[in-house]
């Protein structure tokens, strides 16, 4: 409806003067006309915006769904991958490496100070930024624990190739043939000493043989000496390494000389009688890291169980030392 005008006569001027709107009223009409004009067409456009999908701007609000649904499943894969991750750790700690007799990963050394982060719950609370920097923190950690994992598995590899070393050079057959025996002659431990009569400790065992029976490597070592020692005779020293080595005294002859390797029944040297000795034998002794210790221990790869009681029985019984 249209606003009525009003006029009113000025003698002064004899004209008509309008006295409804004034010019300032005017204004605000003007003014709050445009105003109220933006406001509907704002809240058409909002209304439009909304309640009507435009191709492109559906189009985008699907690919942004879709984006936040993968970025979840993500998050939810990353978990899983840590949880696989922190199993392998725990088995890498509590079996490979007690099994490879080496130390357990620290905390620190494994995570490196990474906070553990795992909040499915949470996730969906989560702005698309705060979204984005969780999966990033997770898939870094993930990352930084399959490092630290390849490492720890290169040196359990080396270890085991050192496992595998040991357990080769390690003393662990007779020095001379069952076959060849004739008699265990003495054993470890306390004896009375042929020529003195008195009694000493007896550091090694010696088996009773022909002189000239073939004498073998107990283990790979390299040979640290070959030569008259005295009371020892024609002697041979191998160093097995893992602060294993191993003597064979009184020999007839030896067939190493110092700095050669050998191999676990490598012919070294022939069974004789040089030396303090009164009979041909071989006097065999295992040291640890210089500590003398009971070869019976050691000839786990030659005798049956069966055969390892006998010799236990021969070796407490023989108290005749020929050294």
């Amino acid at each position: 409806m249209s606003q009525k005008t009003f006029y009113r006569y000025n003698p002064n001027t004899d004209q008509y003067e309008r006295v409804f709107p004034s010019r300032s009223q005017r204004w605000r009409i003007i003014v709050g006309q445009f105003a109220g004009g933006i406001t509907i067409g704002l809240l058409l456009f909002l209304g439009a915006y909304y309640l009507i999908d435009f191709p492109r701007e559906k189009e985008l609000r699907q690919q942004n769904e879709q984006l936040e649904q993968k970025l979840h499943q993500l998050s939810r894969r990353s978990d899983q991958a840590l949880a696989v991750m922190e199993d392998i750790a725990q088995r890498d700690n509590n079996f490979y490496r007690v099994m490879m007799q080496a130390e357990p990963l620290s905390q620190g050394a494994r995570y490196a100070g990474l906070e553990r982060q795992r909040n499915l719950e949470a996730l969906d609370s989560l702005t698309d930024s705060e979204l984005v920097r969780n999966v990033t923190n997770k898939i870094d950690r993930l990352d930084y624990m399959i490092y630290n994992q390849i490492k720890s598995f290169d040196f359990l590899q080396r270890q085991a190739a050192t496992l595998e070393q040991r357990a080769n050079n390690i003393p662990a057959i007779q020095p001379v043939s069952s076959k060849s025996l004739r008699a265990m002659a003495s054993g470890f431990g306390y004896r009375r000493d042929p020529i003195y009569g008195t009694t000493k400790f007896h550091e090694g065992m010696d088996f009773s043989a022909p002189v000239g029976t073939p004498v073998y490597a107990t283990g790979d070592a390299t040979v640290q000496s070959a030569s008259w020692e005295s009371g020892y005779g024609n002697m041979i020293v191998l160093n097995h390494g893992f602060g294993y080595t191993t003597r064979y005294a009184h020999l007839s002859d030896m067939v190493v000389r110092p700095g050669q390797s050998v191999k676990r029944g490598d012919l070294i040297g022939h069974v004789g009688n040089t030396g303090k000795s009164t009979g041909s034998h071989l006097h065999y002794e295992v040291r640890f890291r210089g500590a003398p210790q009971n070869p019976v221990h050691y000839y786990f790869m030659d005798l049956t169980p069966d055969q390892w009681d006998e010799m236990i029985r021969q070796a407490d019984n023989a108290g005749h030392v020929m050294d």
